[in-house]
């Protein structure tokens, strides 16, 4: 059986659910307004494409001004690459003979592709796989306080990146840094740090990569960074509303759900579960909030029922059989939840784009 995809032209109320459906003209907002941002201030922009998995998302983000993209993993860059990207950043530590492999023969296959690392292990895996044909570009990644991967002192970052110019078959290219939120002053101080030891030693340090959607409007308050990277961004999500980093109108993503059982005044069930919304909290209490219906509240997931609490609820009720629109906490985590996304503009189906890396996790 060959599920019924809705043909452009269909109206959203007609369309099957769960299905996450994405706002053209506030998608090409979302993505001119934060290229417009980051080419005011003189800093290149390289979207991550983690959060739509979509080669028309990401050219249109190109198109806009872009460098190039962020990838995360190896599979993922890859199916960017078959699609005829050419500037490819994987920000993760790439280990094993396997992964060597593809990303050797992905080097070769990329104009420019650039990798990081963390820690000598990752650079010697690199320079052993990289000691003949096309270098390797790599880039040192910092812990700024986001207290996850990174060389946590500047001294630190400034030997690996010495490690990878001396390295056969690599080349140094820069320092990159996922930091925490309201880290600018931390970002700024690092980079400054070690841009210094590097002079000290003769390394030139091209790139100096800053990243994050929840800081994106913040990217000017480091200016030692010469790139920012952001993926949230171009749909928008609930975390991103509760930061402040937008508003309601700047919401590209909702899920479409539809209202499948009534069993108590105070109860409703949609068929939106885990396999449609993220089970990613992000601090909140609740799986998602539904427009229309404030004080709803998704109290419960399972595989293929979302369990909703209308005790608290301003709205009039919702009936069995009724489409609700779901703004999702985090919106990357559902788009590798579905094999198409829907795009519309003023509530009629424009498009049914195929995902080219969902499942990309190695």
């Amino acid at each position: 059986m060959t599920f019924p995809w809705p043909e452009p032209g269909t109206a959203l109320r007609d369309v099957p659910t769960p299905m996450p459906v994405i706002d053209e003209a506030r998608l090409a907002a979302n993505i001119a307004r934060a290229q417009s941002y980051l080419a005011s201030h003189g800093l290149n922009f390289r979207p991550h494409i983690k959060t739509h998995k979509l080669a028309s998302v990401a050219r249109q983000q190109i198109e806009a001004g872009a460098v190039g993209i962020n990838c995360q993993k190896v599979t993922e860059a890859a199916a960017f690459a078959e699609a005829g990207f050419d500037d490819i950043l994987i920000t993760y530590n790439i280990l094993g003979a396997a992964r060597l492999a593809e990303l050797k023969a992905l080097n070769d296959r990329v104009a420019l592709l650039t990798v990081c690392a963390d820690s000598a292990e990752t650079i010697d895996g690199y320079a052993g796989a990289f000691g003949d044909g096309k270098p390797l570009a790599v880039m040192v990644e910092c812990d700024t306080g986001g207290g996850r991967c990174g060389a946590t002192t500047p001294e630190a970052a400034a030997d690996l990146a010495a490690r990878i110019a001396a390295a056969p078959g690599l080349r140094f290219r820069g320092l990159l840094t996922y930091p925490a939120v309201g880290g600018a002053e931390a970002v700024q101080d690092y980079l400054t740090r070690t841009m210094t030891l590097l002079a000290a030693r003769g390394i030139e340090c091209p790139v100096r990569s800053n990243g994050g959607s929840p800081d994106l409007w913040n990217a000017h308050l480091v200016p030692a960074a010469t790139e920012h990277r952001a993926g949230t961004y171009v749909y928008n999500d609930r975390s991103m509303v509760r930061a402040g980093e937008c508003g309601p109108e700047d919401l590209a993503m909702h899920v479409l759900a539809t209202v499948v059982s009534r069993p108590t005044p105070t109860r409703a069930v949609l068929d939106a579960g885990s396999k449609a919304l993220t089970s990613d909290l992000l601090g909140f209490a609740d799986h998602g909030e539904i427009e229309g219906l404030p004080g709803a509240r998704i109290v419960a997931l399972s595989e293929e029922h979302a369990v909703v609490d209308l005790g608290d609820s301003a709205g009039p009720p919702p009936a069995i059989g009724d489409q609700l629109r779901i703004v999702p906490n985090h919106t990357c985590v559902v788009s590798n939840l579905f094999d198409r996304m829907v795009f519309h503009r003023d509530g009629v189906v424009t498009r049914v784009e195929p995902l080219i890396a969902r499942g990309t996790v190695w």
